[in-house]
């Protein structure tokens, strides 16, 4: 097969869903490993976290305090052995049987980039309406910006070579990480694939991190990287 993959996990407060999200990527047909960075859980989570350190294929890396969704990224970057890298959060709204289709255009060399488009399933339910208009104006906005056509700025799904990744140097510490990706991608003129993935969205009763303030930092993030040197 070659070309095998780093699945980077950041993780805060899932003790509901880590066991079926583990379980699940442990099911993909890839050559994988996967680095759970757990980001100062105080829900269970890091208890239910030691039952994996002895699993082969499983890396637990734990913070010492909270840090944010984009500092747990980087410390699982930090860790990542394989020659492509792919974020995976920790709860159920993605799929990971969809990292099969994701990879297939880098193994071929048809890609530097790959981004799982949730806009490009048309069958997939929508984010509650503040998340998916919120979500939709960034995406226009960022495409504007960057002279880009993407359809899904704020997937989860990124998958690319760890050097390159690496070579981007991120700052992020919260949601901005999707930002900052796309804006140095797009300021190196890297083009970006996008494959159809499934998307089962959940609230914030049940589970959801991400808060409409959370927008103000995607959109700084846009705004510094655009005019930064």
């Amino acid at each position: 097969m070659g070309r095998n993959l780093s699945i980077v996990m950041p993780v805060y407060n899932e003790v509901d869903t880590i066991d079926e999200i583990l379980s699940r990527v442990l099911a993909v047909p890839l050559e994988k490993e996967i680095i759970v960075v757990d980001d100062h859980s105080t829900d269970g989570t890091r208890d239910r976290l030691a039952k994996y350190v002895n699993v082969a294929g499983i890396q637990v890396v734990y913070h010492d305090k909270n840090y944010g969704k984009g500092r747990a990224i980087r410390t699982g970057l930090q860790h990542a052995r394989g020659e492509i890298v792919v974020v995976q959060d920790a709860d159920l709204e993605y799929d990971p049987a969809d990292l099969v289709a994701l990879i297939a255009p880098l193994r071929s060399g048809a890609a530097q980039v790959v981004f799982g488009s949730r806009r490009l399933k048309p069958e997939n339910p929508r984010s509650l309406p503040l998340y998916f208009v919120g979500g939709m104006f960034l995406n226009w906005l960022t495409c504007k910006m960057y002279r880009i056509r993407i359809t899904d700025a704020a997937t989860c799904y990124k998958m690319m070579s760890t050097d390159l990744l690496r070579s981007l140097d991120l700052q992020c510490e919260g949601f901005e990480f999707c930002a900052e990706v796309i804006a140095k991608l797009a300021r190196r003129k890297i083009p970006i694939v996008e494959v159809p993935i499934s998307y089962a969205p959940r609230t914030t009763l049940a589970g959801k991190k991400l808060r409409w303030w959370d927008g103000f930092d995607v959109l700084w993030t846009l705004i510094r990287c655009k005019f930064a040197r």
